[in-house]
Parts: C-alpha cells; structure tokens; sequence
C-alpha cells in the first residue's frame, strides 16, 4: 500500500509552523516539523521524505544553508522555500544551488499545496528505481518496465547501452508506451544518477510560456515579472533534463534548444548575461519527426543534434505477449490501494490479452484500476474485464442519473445473481463515480470545493478523479 507524500517542515516560527501542519495533514500528507534548520538537516539526512519545506531566514542553520547540505548529500530530495519580500535574490541563488521552488510570503495555502504537490511527487519518482525484467516481489514496490518480449528486451538492451553515454537521447513512441519512465530508467542507470532529474512536458505548457519555463526571465522581462525565476535548464544543471512531447516545440523554441545543445549556454528571457549549463537531454515524442523535418515543422538540424541514440517503443498491440505480466504487475502495485484484492481470474486476463488496446500500457493500467474499484476487494472476473472494456459499467448501467436508488440497487442485485460483480461493488463505484461528476459540476471543475462538498481531501479526490477517468477539465 502507498504510504502518504512525507514533508519535512522546518520554521522557527511557531505560529506559522503549527498553521502550516494542520492544512497539510488535513491534506493527507504525514508532517515532521521542526524549530531549528539543526533539527530538520537531521531528521531529513536519517528518515526518509518527499519534500523538505522550509523557511529561508532562521537562527543557525538558515534554509540556504540547508539546500546546500541537501543537495550535497541527497540531491533528488526537493527543497520548497519560504521567503519574504525583499529576500527574493537569496531565494533565487537557493534555486541554483539545487532549491525546488519557493514561495514568497505572504502567499495562498492554495500556491503553497501545488508547488509542494509538485515538488512531493518529483521526490518519490526520484527515489523509485525503475526495476527492469520480470514481475517479482520486489518490483511490484514501484515502477517498471516489465516485458519478456524480444521488443522489450532489445529496448532494455539499447537502454543500457546508452545510460552510461554523455550523449542526448531521443526516445520514440506512442503515447502511453512509457516513454519518462525509459527516461528515468536512462538517468537512474546512468552516472548522473546522484544529481538532479528534471522533466518538462512541452505539450502541457502554452507555446507563450514554455520558454520562460525552460531558460527562466529577469525581473521586467515582461508584465507580472516581479522577481527573476530560474528555468528547468538551470534547475537541471550537472543532471539531467527530460524534455516530453519535443515534436509540439515552436520554432522560436527550437532554436534555442538548438543553441544550448551546440553551446551548452542559455540566456533567461529579458536577459543578456549567458549562463553555461552542464545537462544531459533526453527528448521523447509520439510524433513522426522525420516527417515533420521534411515538413519544415520541425529543425533538421535539432532533429541531428537529438537523434545520436534514439529508443523506440513498440505499441502493446506489438508485444501482446507482455500484457498478461503487465496486468498482473498492475494488479498486485495497486491492489491494496484500491479494494484490497491482489487476484484475478485467468480468463480475465486472458480477455485483456486479446484487446487492441490503443492507449498502450497506459489504458491497460487505467483499466486494471477501475477494475480494482469494481472488485471491492474480490477477486477480478472475466465479465468484470468485459464491463470495465466495454465502456459500460456492470449490469449494462452506463451511470446513475436517470434513474432511482431503488432502481439501480434493483439492477445491480440482478446482475450479481446472473454471475456479475458483487452488487454493492457494483454500486459504490457507480455512486462514487456519480457523486465526483456531480460534485464537479457543482463546483466549476475546482478541486478544493469538490473536497469540501464531498469532505475529503484534496489529494483523496485527484486519485479518485484519476481511477474514474474523471480529471479533464479540473482546476486547483
């Protein structure tokens, strides 16, 4: 089972400190707080966290001291900064000296639960080693890239060839074929593994706003710059960046990215001075850039700077042989999260087996959580798996509205007597399902009202938000 993100939260100030636990356990997160930044270096170098947050200015060993200690002894441990207005530029060199982020005082609960959302969920990817081969026990404890198939295993080949490369690699594939988690298989074998690993998606971020992302801006540089911001390059220096969905970069973008992997330097936006960078980059896309190069979509000569080591993934529908492991990885890392069942019928899997399945591994792992939710901690059926890849839920019931309590409870006794899930599986997905998509409408897709309205927490109503396929549209 999943334990919750762990914060380690250092303030010298009591009220502050004690404000700061209580939103965050009500959040879900397991706090350890401490007076000192003594006390927080201990407790962060012995115990084992996602996320340090601390204040900057504080008797004895200050934040910044604290990042540097840090980022010595565990580089992949973020740091989230507390600062006050005028303390922005100490702020700004703690995040080149290897800080996460910071937030600067007075600031929203709100700002403050995202960044450190962010910055909890890069910490554990960091400290999950990515297990390649077979399903064992001890792979089932996170992420891997499970295949016995000849693709698979001539991708494993090329990935250990490369890792130890100071070269860029472009990994190619479809989406949902578990392209980052190559990426963070590349670093974590790789011999920049003690420093830090850093992704960015390019297709999730605005065209206008990706490279602010990426190289940073002064103050001034444009309307809201208030405080200089370092970039990902920066962020990632004497490591490694991971550049998602390369194919969606503009032109403008593509030009720059060109002049860092030709000069190794960077200028941030509205700035003149030039910065050196030190990273390795790895580039992956679903897109044909081959293609688009003969398009003149994208540089020719970007795509022979990236193209030195290319991995290709191959589709699921191109490795069907894998999808009978996959499913019971996926089974046995998720189930006692979702229901308590670690089981599933042979002919259930056997019915995943032959699915086309078009969003790769991806689907098969949101299926294999739905289909967790339905089981209610019994075994998964055959006609389970047929429900959950049919599009319809148990009993030919698409939802609830439209119909009574009376009537679904009717509907749903029915089908478990002909042999289906048990009814009230069959009816906790349906009304938990119903009551997100309702609660989400009734709160303009605004997470922190869905907690309220539902009285859960927030990190509770993403998750649930994710299993049921419900979380377009939602904002913070």
């Amino acid at each position: 089972m999943s334990a919750p993100f762990r914060i380690c939260l250092v303030d010298d100030d009591d009220s502050a400190r004690i404000s700061i636990e209580r939103v965050l356990v009500s959040e879900g997160y397991a706090v350890s707080c401490h007076r000192t930044g003594e006390s927080g270096l201990a407790d962060a170098l012995e115990a084992e966290f996602d996320c340090v947050l601390t204040d900057l200015r504080m008797p004895g060993v200050s934040g910044i001291e604290l990042v540097a200690q840090l980022q010595r002894e565990l580089p992949n441990l973020p740091v989230v900064l507390m600062t006050a207005h005028g303390t922005t530029d100490i702020a700004i060199e703690a995040t080149r000296q290897g800080a996460f982020d910071y937030v600067v005082k007075p600031f929203e609960m709100e700002d403050l639960l995202t960044r450190l959302g962010r910055a909890c969920a890069a910490g554990r990817r960091g400290r999950e080693m990515i297990a390649l081969g077979p399903v064992t026990p001890e792979a089932v404890d996170g992420p891997s890239l499970i295949g016995q198939s000849r693709a698979m295993q001539e991708v494993c080949k090329e990935l250990g060839r490369a890792a130890g490369r100071p070269v860029p690699v472009l990994i190619l594939g479809e989406t949902g074929t578990g392209k980052e988690l190559v990426a963070r298989a590349l670093w974590q074998h790789g011999d920049r593994r003690s420093r830090a690993f850093v992704a960015v998606n390019c297709a999730a971020i605005p065209p206008n706003l990706l490279e602010t992302e990426l190289f940073g801006y002064e103050r001034g540089a444009f309307t809201g710059a208030d405080v200089r911001r370092i970039g990902r390059f920066e962020q990632a220096h004497g490591g490694t960046l991971f550049l998602d969905e390369i194919g969606d970069l503009q032109p403008e973008t593509q030009a720059k990215l060109l002049r860092v992997l030709q000069e190794r330097v960077i200028s941030r936006v509205g700035g003149r001075e030039t910065i050196p960078v030190d990273v390795r980059v790895i580039a992956a896309t679903h897109r044909d850039l081959p293609a688009m190069v003969a398009a003149g979509a994208f540089r020719e000569d970007l795509w022979y700077r990236l193209n030195v080591v290319t991995i290709r993934l191959p589709p699921l529908r191109e490795r069907r042989e894998d999808i009978p492991p996959l499913v019971v990885y996926f089974v046995r890392r998720f189930g006692p999260d979702l229901g308590g069942t670690t089981a599933i019928e042979p002919e259930a899997v056997r019915l995943l087996g032959g699915l086309p399945w078009p969003g790769n591994v991806r689907e098969l792992e949101n299926v294999v959580k739905r289909l967790l939710l339905m089981a209610h901690g019994y075994p998964i059926t055959r006609d389970m798996a047929a429900a959950a890849t049919s599009g319809a839920q148990p009993g030919n019931a698409a939802g609830v509205s439209g119909r009574t309590l009376s009537a679904l409870c009717r509907e749903v006794l029915e089908d478990a007597d002909r042999g289906g899930p048990s009814a009230a599986a069959a009816a906790f997905a349906l009304l938990e399902r119903e009551l997100l998509e309702q609660a989400m409408a009734s709160s303009g897709g605004n997470i922190t009202r869905t907690a309220q309205l539902l009285g859960w927490s927030r990190v509770t109503v993403r998750e649930k938000l994710k299993l049921h396929g419900l979380r377009a549209e939602a904002t913070e």
